[in-house]
C-alpha cells in the first residue's frame, strides 16, 4: 500500500538507463530491483524521494503529511526564467510540491518520522518551505515521541529565495535542539550530493550520521576551496570515505543495508531510555 499518488517520471517511462561510470546500459527495472545500483560496476544512481521511501520503509507503513506545503516565490525572482516557472516545472517533474517529503512510518519495525529530500526538485535546494517541512517533521517526532530520520540529497540553499532560504539553517538547527532536549534520536543519512546550507545545518547534526559510499558531502565546492586557500586538495576530498577517516561521519553503509542500520540505531536509542 502506498499513501501518496505517484506520477511516472520521464526516468520511469524509459525502458533503458545508462550508468555514467561504466557506460553500460540496462533495463531500468533491473537497476530499480537492484536498489538503483549499477549491476556491473556497483556505482550508485541518484534516487528520487519516492523511490528512496519505497526502498527504505516497511511495506505499507508510510503515511505522508504536510504534502500541500509549497513555496510561493516570495521575492518575485527571475534569472534566466521566472522562479515561478522553475517551481511549476519541478512540481510537474517530481509530482511533489517541495524538495522534501515527510511521513510517519516504521523502518525495520521501528516507528519514526521520516523526511526525504529529492535532488530532482531544483537540486534538492532548501527554500523556506523546505525548512518549514523539516521543522514540522521534527515537531511531529516530538509529539509522537519517536525518532527522526532525515535522508538528505541537496545542492544547498535555494538562491531564488535569498536570506529567507539561509534562515532555514538556523530554524532547523534550533528545532533539532528541542528534539534533543526530549531525549529523542535523530538519524541523519547523507547521500550524493549533500552540500551547501543543508550540509552546514541539519544534515550534520544527527546523533548518528550514516553516509552512502562515495557520496559528495561538504559545504563549498572543491574548486571554490582551492581558489580560496591557494593550493590543491587531497584525493577524494569531500567524499564519504574521506569524511569517515576524519571523523565527520559515523559509518558508511551500502544502500541495501541502510534500513537495517536505521532500525538498529533507533532500537538502540529506544532501549537506552
Amino acid at each position: 500500500m502506498v499513501f501518496f499518488k505517484r506520477k511516472k517520471s520521464k526516468k520511469e517511462e524509459k525502458k533503458w538507463i545508462q550508468c555514467k561510470k561504466c557506460n553500460e546500459t540496462f533495463y531500468i527495472d533491473e537497476v530499480k530491483q537492484n536498489f538503483w545500483i549499477c549491476p556491473r560496476c556497483g556505482s550508485y544512481f541518484r534516487v528520487s524521494a519516492k523511490d528512496r521511501i519505497e526502498m527504505t520503509v516497511d511495506e505499507g507503513s508510510f503515511k505522508e503529511f504536510d504534502s500541500r506545503i509549497s513555496t510561493k516565490d516570495p521575492l518575485n525572482f527571475t534569472d534566466l526564467k521566472p522562479y515561478k516557472n522553475r517551481l511549476k516545472e519541478a512540481i510537474q517533474k517530481t509530482g511533489s510540491k517541495e524538495a522534501v517529503i515527510n511521513g510517519t512510518c516504521t523502518i525495520d519495525g521501528q516507528p519514526c518520522v521520516l523526511s526525504v529530500m529529492d535532488f530532482s526538485f531544483l537540486g534538492g535546494s532548501m527554500g523556506y518551505a523546505t525548512g518549514e517541512k523539516i521543522v514540522r517533521a521534527i515537531e511531529k517526532a516530538i509529539r509522537l515521541k519517536v525518532g527522526l530520520v532525515i535522508i538528505s540529497a541537496s545542492g544547498g540553499a535555494r538562491m531564488q529565495e535569498g536570506i529567507l532560504s539561509l534562515m532555514q539553517m538556523e530554524r532547523t538547527a534550533a528545532a533539532l535542539s528541542l528534539l534533543a532536549d526530549k531525549g529523542l534520536p535523530y538519524i541523519s543519512v547523507l547521500t550524493d550530493p549533500t552540500t551547501g546550507g543543508v550540509a552546514a545545518s541539519f544534515a550534520m547534526l544527527g546523533d548518528v550520521i550514516i553516509a552512502e559510499p562515495n557520496a559528495l558531502i561538504g559545504f563549498a565546492g572543491p574548486r571554490v576551496i582551492e581558489q580560496t586557500i591557494g593550493h590543491g586538495l587531497p584525493e577524494g576530498f569531500q567524499r564519504s570515505e574521506f569524511l569517515l577517516e576524519k571523523g565527520f561521519i559515523d559509518v558508511i553503509v551500502d544502500r541495501k543495508e541502510i534500513p537495517k542500520y536505521i532500525g538498529k540505531f533507533l532500537r538502540y536509542f529506544s532501549n537506552g531510555k
